[in-house]
C-alpha cells in the first residue's frame, strides 16, 4: 500500500486511535447510570473500569449463574457503597427505572439480542467484542443503533495501546516506505478444562445460557470462559483472538474489509478437546495489501517466542513489528540495525470505557473510539475468513450489496438459524 493512499484512507479513522485522557474534562460532575448484563470474568473487567472513572454509579446486574450474579453485586457493593439491584432475565434490568447505559460482557451468540434491546430503549451501550456471532446480527445491530442514536462503543480496547498509535505514526510519515503486506499471529498453549459431559453447576441455567445458540450438553470445556474455541459459542481463536489484530490493522491502515477471503487450517492436536481449528492459515485479501493471519495452538509456535503475539508490516524500507506495548523496527539493508520501542499500555482497558462512559455523559459521539459500524466491519472479516475455513472454499465479499457473492455455501452461513423460543432480528 503506498503512503499517499495510506494516509488518504488513515485520515477517517484517526480518531479510532485515541485515548480517554485526550478527551476535555466535562463540566458536570453527575454520574452515569449503568447496568450490567453478563457477571463473569469480563463483564466484571470492565465494570469496575467503569467504576474506577469515578464517573458511574452501577444500578443493576444481570446474570444467568446465580452465584456470578451475588458475587459481583458484592464485588459492586464493596466499590460504590451501593448495592446493585439483582436480576436474573436482561429485559427486566432494562426495565429498570433511571438506567442510563448498559454494559454487554455476555458470550457473542447473546449480544445481537441484548444489544438490540438496549437499543429501543434507548440506553447507551458498552459492548464486548465481537460484535455478534454471525455477519446478520451484526448488520441487525447496526441498523439497531443507527435508529436508536445512541452512544456505543465496542470492546476494542487495543485502539488505546501507545504502540499501535506510534506503529501508525511510523508508516505515515512513510518510515517503512510502501507497505506491500501484512501478518499478524497469536500462537499460544490453551489450557482446555474438562471435558467430560456432566450436569452443570447448581447455580447455572444452562438453558438460557445457550439461548438462540444450539444448547450443547454441558461440559466445563464449553462453558464459562472456555466457549471461546467451541464452535457453536465463541467460533475460534481467530475470532476471539485474532480479530483484535484484524481490528488494529484496519485502523492503522484504513481498511475497510477484505475483497476476499481464503482459509485453510486444521484441527490435530486438541481434536477431542475443541471444535474450531488448532491451526489456522487465513489470507484475508485487502484491497492494495494482503493481511496473512496464522495461529498454531500447540508446540513453539514462533522460533523466537517474542514474536508469538503481534503483527509484522512489511515495507520496502523496512519491517515493523507491532504488539501490546513493543515495537520493533528493522530497515532494510545488509547492514542494518535492529531498534526496539517500549511502549507500555497497561490502562489499555481503562481508557477504552472511560472513552465511552465521557462520551456518554457530554451525549458526543464524535469521541467514540469503535462505532458499530466500525466494529461490523472487523467482526465480518473474521466471521467470513472461518466461513472460508468452514466452506472449504474461497469467499468474495460484495462491499456494497453486504453479502458473499458467487459462493451459495458461504451465503447460507451468514446467519445461522436461531434455537426455538429465541427470534433472529432483522437487518
Amino acid at each position: 500500500m503506498d503512503r499517499r493512499s495510506f494516509i488518504q484512507k488513515t485520515s477517517v479513522t484517526t480518531a479510532g486511535l485515541v485515548t480517554a485522557f485526550s478527551i476535555p474534562a466535562l463540566a458536570q460532575s453527575r454520574k452515569l447510570k449503568i447496568g450490567l448484563i453478563g457477571c463473569g470474568w469480563y463483564g466484571m473487567v470492565i465494570t469496575t473500569a467503569a467504576l474506577r472513572t469515578g464517573r458511574v454509579e452501577v444500578l443493576a446486574v444481570c446474570d444467568v449463574d446465580s452465584e456470578h450474579l451475588k458475587s459481583s453485586a458484592d464485588e459492586i457493593e464493596k466499590l460504590q457503597g451501593v448495592r446493585p439491584q439483582e436480576y436474573k432475565e436482561y429485559r427486566d434490568l432494562l426495565e429498570k427505572k433511571g438506567l442510563e447505559a448498559v454494559m454487554i460482557g455476555t458470550p457473542p451468540h447473546w449480544h445481537a439480542l441484548q444489544f438490540i434491546a438496549a437499543c429501543e430503549k434507548g440506553l447507551d451501550i458498552y459492548c464486548e467484542k465481537p460484535l455478534a456471532y454471525d455477519v446478520e446480527e451484526g448488520k441487525a445491530m447496526v441498523k439497531a443503533a443507527e435508529k436508536a442514536g445512541n452512544i456505543v462503543q465496542i470492546g476494542f480496547q487495543r485502539r488505546q495501546s501507545k504502540a499501535f498509535q506510534k506503529a501508525k505514526q511510523m508508516i505515515g510519515e512513510g518510515q517503512l516506505g510502501n507497505v506491500f503486506q501484512i501478518g499478524a499471529r497469536i500462537h499460544y498453549n490453551p489450557s482446555v478444562p474438562d471435558t467430560t459431559v456432566q450436569a452443570p453447576p447448581p447455580s447455572l441455567d444452562w438453558e438460557t445460557w445457550c439461548g438462540p445458540a444450539p444448547k450443547l450438553a454441558y461440559r466445563p470445556s464449553i462453558g464459562h470462559k472456555s466457549w471461546r474455541l467451541e464452535k457453536q459459542y465463541g467460533n475460534g481463536h481467530l475470532v476471539d483472538w485474532g480479530i483484535h489484530h484484524i481490528d488494529i490493522i484496519r485502523t492503522i491502515m484504513g481498511f475497510d474489509m477484505p475483497l476476499s477471503f481464503d482459509t485453510t487450517g486444521s484441527l490435530n492436536v486438541l481434536k477431542d478437546k475443541i471444535t474450531t481449528p488448532d491451526t489456522l492459515n487465513a489470507a484475508l485479501n485487502f484491497e492494495g495489501c494482503p493481511v496473512l493471519w496464522q495461529h498454531r495452538l500447540w508446540g513453539t509456535g514462533d522460533f523466537d517466542p517474542r514474536y508469538n503475539n503481534g503483527i509484522f508490516f512489511y515495507g520496502e524500507k523496512a519491517t515493523l513489528f507491532a504488539s501490546d506495548d513493543k515495537l520493533v523496527l528493522m530497515p532494510a539493508g545488509k547492514n542494518a540495525t535492529q531498534e526496539e520501542i517500549n511502549l507500555p499500555s497497561p490502562e489499555m482497558q481503562d481508557n477504552h470505557v472511560a472513552n465511552f462512559v465521557e462520551a456518554a455523559l457530554a451525549k458526543n459521539k464524535s469521541l467514540i473510539a469503535c462505532t458499530p459500524g466500525d466494529a461490523f466491519r472487523s467482526t465480518a472479516t473474521v466471521q467470513l475468513a472461518m466461513i472460508s475455513y468452514d466452506t472449504g472454499s474461497k469467499v468474495r465479499w460484495n462491499a456494497a450489496k453486504q453479502t458473499v457473492h458467487g459462493n451459495e455455501a458461504a451465503a447460507k452461513l451468514l446467519a445461522r438459524p436461531y434455537r426455538e423460543k429465541y427470534r433472529r432480528p432483522s437487518a
